[in-house]
């Protein structure tokens, strides 16, 4: 059988994790799964490929983490998503390319740190008395804030010290999360696979089920699926797997919140035959390697 990695956590702790719903269609079609704490120290010539599973503990390790998947790159092993990719969506400014390539996203300004700026300013750019701060390098939400004009001083103090050498970025407060939430689609090997909207409780904005958020499975509107198909046509390389998290603004539109194509939740247990599309995807990437790699 072909072996696969699926980088993990050392300790999922609370996080919500549905992969091992991918395993059974995985073996289906012929591969082994193995469960990889990501900071392990193996040789990646063992396997076939490595997915980059659920390793959500990254962001306090960048450094190491880009490391190991630079080591495997070099390997014999396929690395799924593409090293490129990660590269490109690490760091939330790949936002300014989604735009220049015609989609929509919240509006953004970005900023080096936290030292010399004028939080007036957050408001006043994007004309608005709420926004929200964001690192450009994060994730489930951490260390992001719902700022209220003015920034009280107590506020001020702890943003000094959350992002006094670290880049973040600004944006409006969408209004309407808090009522019809954030959509995601999901899409393997460019193709729209399945879909569900993220809820806040009441009184929160956050869209992670761990900060107590409602996930239900929905069909998207046909604005919403052509929003989505029209970027992810847009990526290259084309990732095996991906995320988009969208918002709807006042006036109607879609605009993209993240795009997710490192480590996404996928959320298979959401749609009956994600799980096997997901491992179909897989499948079909690695045929595409070993198909290059023979010829080449």
């Amino acid at each position: 059988m072909k072996k696969i990695a699926y980088l993990t956590m050392a300790d999922a702790g609370d996080f919500v994790t549905d992969y091992h719903l991918s395993i059974e269609p995985m073996a289906a079609l012929g591969w082994r799964v193995e469960t990889v704490n990501w900071r392990s120290r193996l040789d990646w010539d063992r396997y076939h490929a490595v997915y980059i599973c659920t390793p959500w503990d990254y962001p306090d390790h960048q450094a190491q983490f880009l490391d190991v998947l630079k080591t495997i790159d070099a390997s014999d092993a396929l690395l799924i998503n593409d090293l490129e990719l990660v590269h490109w969506t690490l760091q939330k400014t790949y936002l300014r390319d989604v735009e220049r390539r015609g989609s929509e996203i919240v509006p953004s300004t970005w900023y080096d740190g936290f030292a010399s700026v004028d939080t007036a300013g957050f408001f006043s750019e994007h004309q608005t008395n709420r926004v929200v701060i964001k690192p450009t390098v994060g994730a489930n939400a951490k260390d992001t804030f719902v700022l209220t004009d003015p920034v009280d001083d107590d506020h001020l103090q702890m943003l000094r010290q959350t992002y006094a050498d670290r880049a973040f970025l600004i944006q409006p407060f969408i209004e309407t999360i808090q009522v019809e939430g954030e959509y995601s689609l999901f899409f393997f090997n460019g193709q729209y696979s399945h879909a569900i909207r993220k809820t806040p409780k009441s009184g929160d904005f956050r869209v992670q089920e761990e900060h107590g958020a409602e996930i239900k499975s929905v069909r998207p509107s046909d604005s919403l699926l052509d929003t989505a198909s029209s970027l992810f046509a847009t990526i290259e390389p084309r990732p095996t797997y991906g995320r988009g998290d969208w918002v709807r603004d006042a006036t109607g539109r879609y605009l993209l919140m993240e795009l997710e194509l490192i480590e996404p939740s996928l959320y298979l247990r959401t749609d009956s035959g994600a799980a096997t599309r997901f491992a179909r995807a897989l499948d079909e990437r690695f045929q595409v390697f070993a198909g290059e790699r023979a010829a080449g």
